[in-house]
């Protein structure tokens, strides 16, 4: 173990970079929409789950449109612990209870489907991504915790998923069960996605960036409108963001919570062991071995909150760099990033038609932070969906299950607040554009998909910041009392131009140009 005289050897690098955009020499670029199209699908969103749609149409002969605001692979998708396994947490024994053995195997089957295929997709293309098998554990160091991995086990048998119960596992430390499945792994989805982008391309799908949808008629054929003017004529709309940006009539902003979650990529002293782990108590711990330039490393996450609910973001890390201090020994914290994923009010995903009375809208969101195959999940179901064949799996996951279960109505009421966090603008797809700031008026806006500050003074000049702290990378929100942007992680505060006020930050936050 380090001793405190040189902890500092592992400090915490001062902005968050993820090692997967990190790992690649450039991200493939896009030219924004400059004309209006008519296509087969237009694919709104270019994570993992629309790349991945995309390419399924792409291979089937559909032509296809693709539309991200921001830059391709900047969100979720490129922010993830990027593990491929069904072990979704302790999820199954719960959605017995919920929606019965017949839905829960057809949960579990559509992701082991979802792990062969993207397998064999890396397989059949070649792709040098990292891809390793390796067993996935289900852990708990605490005595509380024995009955409900012990249920999760059952229902294991129950569902036939195979598994073995465990009293210990291979980490260096103690940990009282565990249950470990064989044949899961662990890739670099970003390469894998280049790929995929590539091939996409190569079968006629086209790809647009910084391009931003504001709406989607609800006949069909449906006309996709962005907020540059531009609009395309399709057949099939697949909303593949984490909020269906036309959700006036499906509310689905109140059954739907954010949560951020964190990680750091770290050399550890000790050895680790292979396997990928995730503990079921709190704070959540997740681990797995990866290749940072040749060398190997662990990455380290959980620490997971609610979006807008946990102020000081770098206390987050900080737990994670101590964790991995305790356990493992830290030689060097290499990298260190966070991820947004949302959740269902039922922890089933949503996935396929987002309207009952417009069968040509599709949506897939609420992975709960199990994108890798749940993205490979949704991408098949909503391709059969387009192409009209059937999919067991529809009824699993459509969005309209909820009018079926009072017991979630009653969990509307208990998530208000959540509804609450989202309508004060917490959440990416609700901040404001900067035009629409009256005079004396400050908030977190939408600039190109990305989040970021503008202030418009009572003579109408605006003034547009990034957001991002210059101290050690947390985000910034408005102070309207004092006009000013403040960071909640170590009270840096800048005026509404941007410059320092106070410290312990030193240079000012970067100014943007709207168009």
């Amino acid at each position: 173990m380090t001793h405190h005289g040189e902890a500092s050897a592992a400090t915490l690098p001062q902005f968050p970079k993820s090692f997967w955009l990190d790992s690649v020499d450039k991200l493939p670029q896009f030219p924004a929409l400059a004309a209006d199209l008519k296509t087969d699908v237009v694919v709104i969103g270019a994570g993992i789950t629309g790349i991945t749609t995309a390419y399924l149409l792409a291979k089937r002969g559909v032509k296809v449109v693709v539309l991200n605001a921001g830059p391709i692979l900047e969100g979720t998708t490129g922010h993830t612990t990027a593990k491929i396994t069904t072990q979704h947490g302790l999820i199954y024994h719960e959605f017995l209870s919920h929606f019965g053995e017949e839905k829960t195997r057809l949960y579990y089957e559509a992701n082991q489907e979802a792990l062969i295929l993207i397998k064999q997709t890396i397989t059949e293309l070649d792709i040098d991504c990292q891809l390793t098998d390796e067993d996935a554990y289900l852990y708990t160091s605490e005595d509380d915790y024995l009955n409900q991995l012990q249920d999760e086990y059952m229902a294991y048998g129950q569902l036939q998923i195979g598994g073995d119960y465990l009293e210990s596992t291979p980490l260096p430390f103690a940990t009282k069960a565990a249950i470990r499945l064989k044949g899961q792994a662990r890739f670099n989805p970003v390469p894998y996605l280049i790929r995929l982008l590539q091939e996409i391309t190569k079968l006629g799908g086209q790809i647009y960036e910084g391009t931003t949808v504001v709406g989607a008629t609800h006949e069909q054929p449906s006309i996709v409108k962005t907020k540059q003017g531009h609009q395309v004529t399709c057949n099939y709309v697949v909303t593949a963001s984490h909020y269906p940006f036309n959700d006036i009539k499906g509310a689905y902003f109140t059954r739907l919570h954010a949560e951020k979650s964190y990680v750091i990529a770290a050399r550890t002293e000790k050895a680790y062991p292979g396997g990928m782990y995730i503990n079921v108590e709190q704070p959540t711990r997740s681990l797995r071995a990866v290749t940072i330039h040749g060398e190997p490393a662990v990455l380290i996450g959980g620490e997971g909150h609610k979006t807008g609910q946990g102020l000081c973001t770098h206390q987050y890390y900080e737990n994670l760099q101590k964790f991995g201090e305790d356990k493992f020994g830290l030689q060097e914290i290499l990298y260190r990033w966070s991820a947004q994923d949302v959740f269902t009010l039922d922890k089933m995903p949503y996935i396929g038609q987002q309207f009952s009375d417009a069968p040509h809208l599709l949506m897939a969101t609420g992975f709960r932070k199990w994108g890798m195959t749940t993205s490979m999940v949704a991408a098949l179901l909503n391709t059969k969906i387009v192409l009209g064949e059937k999919s067991p799996y529809e009824e699993v996951f459509t969005p309209h299950r909820f009018h079926a279960d009072p017991s979630i109505k009653t969990f509307v009421m208990q998530n208000a607040n959540v509804a609450k966090e989202f309508v004060d603008g917490k959440f990416d797809l609700l901040h404001k554009q900067p035009e629409e700031l009256s005079p004396d008026e400050g908030a977190v806006v939408s600039v190109k998909g990305k989040r970021a500050g503008a202030y418009r003074e009572p003579n109408g000049e605006l003034h547009v910041v990034d957001t991002t702290c210059t101290h050690l990378g947390c985000e910034v929100d408005w102070n309207e009392a004092e006009r000013t942007w403040d960071c909640p992680c170590h009270g840096s505060r800048y005026s509404f131009q941007g410059d320092v006020i106070e410290g312990p930050a030193k240079k000012a936050l970067t100014k943007l140009t709207v168009e």
